[in-house]
């Protein structure tokens, strides 16, 4: 017979676990100071939490990069894994006091909320009711840095962090678009759109790069750039003829139809397309898979 002598168990010694709460809050930030915001504590509070868990682990947590901190590679790793800890907490306190999350806030970057989800959104309603918040996303994060959001639509390449689960439901294309008129002035040479304003958007920086590199097309090199916030003002500016914009299809399908916009060198595929990423607990709900199903039959529709 086996005995188990508890007794002489040692338990795990665990951190602290405000030390935690505050260290993930960091991460996420890289400021003690818009941690501090978050959880309503003074920059202080937050300080020592670090000193408290950087003395349990006997390391340290963080290096500087100008004014931001940023986590260590086994210290990133330890803040993802506390992220989804603290997720799968907090709906699992939601279920047991019966207040288990109706609604889906859902985070769309802008140009794909406004060219490609909003066209939809009568349908998503007969389809699913009045369920899902959008909340347009100018700069588009990973769903674990944005704790009051319950999905995220990311586009191109993305790896899902522990604890998250990803549906990729439509594939898309890209390339460089621009009004009628400015697209009549190239030739066949890529080369030619070096006399034009490259339009930038800093929410998709490397777009650019992207698509030279994945369509084998000589970078180019252009008289002039000029950067926007997001890609949805990027593309409002090709529109208006101010230079050519890199755009996904899906965001511009409609200015395509309508002949505001061509693509005078066309589209190639993307490695990727987009995905919806949901928290993997909530992925089951009933909301979840109806929300799964319907971006699935309209992403397959175009």
């Amino acid at each position: 017979m086996i005995h188990h002598d508890f007794a002489n168990v040692v338990p795990m010694r665990l951190p602290p676990l405000n030390a935690i709460r505050a260290f993930e809050a960091v991460c996420r930030h890289g400021s003690i100071l818009k941690a501090a915001e978050e959880l309503n504590v003074v920059r202080g509070a937050v300080r020592q939490q670090i000193d408290t868990l950087e003395n349990h682990f006997g390391r340290k947590l963080f290096t500087r990069d100008g004014r931001r901190l940023v986590p260590t590679l086994q210290a990133s790793a330890f803040a993802t894994a506390a992220s989804a800890a603290f997720d799968i907490l907090q709906r699992a306190a939601s279920e047991l006091e019966g207040a288990a999350p109706g609604r889906i806030r859902l985070g769309v970057p802008s140009a794909f909320a406004v060219w490609w989800l909003m066209p939809r959104a009568a349908d998503m309603q007969a389809s699913l009711g009045d369920t899902v918040d959008i909340v347009p996303m100018t700069v588009v994060e990973p769903l674990q840095m944005h704790p009051e959001l319950d999905a995220v639509i990311m586009g191109g390449e993305y790896r899902p962090a522990a604890g998250i689960t990803a549906l990729r439901f439509m594939e898309d294309e890209f390339g460089p678009v621009a009004t009628p008129s400015l697209a009549a002035t190239l030739s066949s040479d890529a080369a030619a759109m070096g006399a034009m304003t490259m339009l930038v958007s800093r929410s998709a920086p490397k777009i650019w790069d992207e698509w030279f590199a994945e369509s084998g097309t000589p970078p180019v090199v252009f008289s002039r750039a000029q950067e926007f916030e997001d890609l949805l003002l990027a593309l409002a500016a090709a529109r208006s003829g101010l230079g050519i914009a890199l755009a996904p299809r899906a965001s511009i399908e409609d200015d395509l139809q309508r002949g505001h916009l061509v693509a005078p060198y066309g589209f190639i595929s993307r490695p990727s397309g987009y995905s919806l990423c949901c928290r993997t607990p909530d992925a089951k709900r009933p909301a979840f898979a109806a929300l799964s199903g319907w971006l699935l039959r309209c992403g397959m529709s175009g």
